[in-house]
């Protein structure tokens, strides 16, 4: 019996050394990928991590220049987070940020520039997005309005459709094109959450243009605001 069992056991051991003979080193292989993988994954978080600690604190360098009006500081940090963390998220809430204080300062054509690199560049659709919605509005001041419609076209996001809406309605209006400035703000309007003050705003521009909305009838002719 305990012969049988180490003919057994010596049969199997024979099998195992075969086997191992033709697959050993693949699968060797295959567990130093996996480990390999696994460090590069545990590294690459760390590394993410690391970066937007890193950022994180320029961030908040750069709210403090803007506190302060200190345009210099502001752009200053800005470039260090456009050079070295535009793969953040920081880069892009940055590129915002600096772009009000350039335009406060009266910098238009500095804050054109920074917007149109949050436009391209900004990580995440919706930063891209808003930056497109904000560059539009300076392009309709500085009277580029192809461009600016260029740029409307650019947002594709439907959570920013009656946004975009009503910058093409202010854009229809610099073109003296009130039938679409009226169809537009109307888009705009119903698009929005009816909780949103903002709805006031878009009420005042149709009403400039004939429209009442808030229930009221169509103001037949009403060229004004009451």
């Amino acid at each position: 019996m305990a012969s049988h069992l180490d003919l057994e056991e010596q049969e199997q051991l024979e099998q195992l050394k075969a086997f191992w003979k033709r697959w050993g080193n693949a699968i060797t292989w295959l567990l130093v990928l996996a480990l390999v993988a696994y460090a590069g994954w545990t590294g690459w978080n760390y590394w993410q991590r690391n970066e937007a600690a890193k950022a994180g604190k320029m961030f908040g360098e750069l709210q403090r220049a803007v506190q302060a009006g200190d345009l210099a500081q502001g752009a200053a940090v800005f470039g260090a987070l456009k050079q070295d963390f535009a793969s953040t998220g920081y880069a892009a809430q940055a590129a915002l940020v600096t772009a009000k204080l350039q335009l406060d300062k009266g910098k238009a054509d500095d804050a054109r520039a920074t917007l149109n690199w949050a436009a391209s560049n900004a990580k995440g659709d919706a930063y891209r997005d808003l930056a497109r919605l904000r560059l539009a509005g300076l392009l309709m001041d500085a009277k580029q309005y192809d461009e600016a419609g260029k740029t409307l076209d650019a947002v594709k996001s439907a959570d920013f459709a009656p946004l975009v809406a009503d910058r093409r309605g202010d854009l229809a209006l610099l073109q003296n094109k009130p039938d679409v400035a009226r169809t537009e703000f109307k888009k705009a309007y119903d698009g929005l959450d009816k909780q949103l003050d903002y709805r006031r705003l878009l009420e005042v521009k149709l009403a400039s243009l004939g429209v009442a909305v808030g229930g009221d009838e169509p103001a037949a002719g009403a060229g004004a605001v009451q």
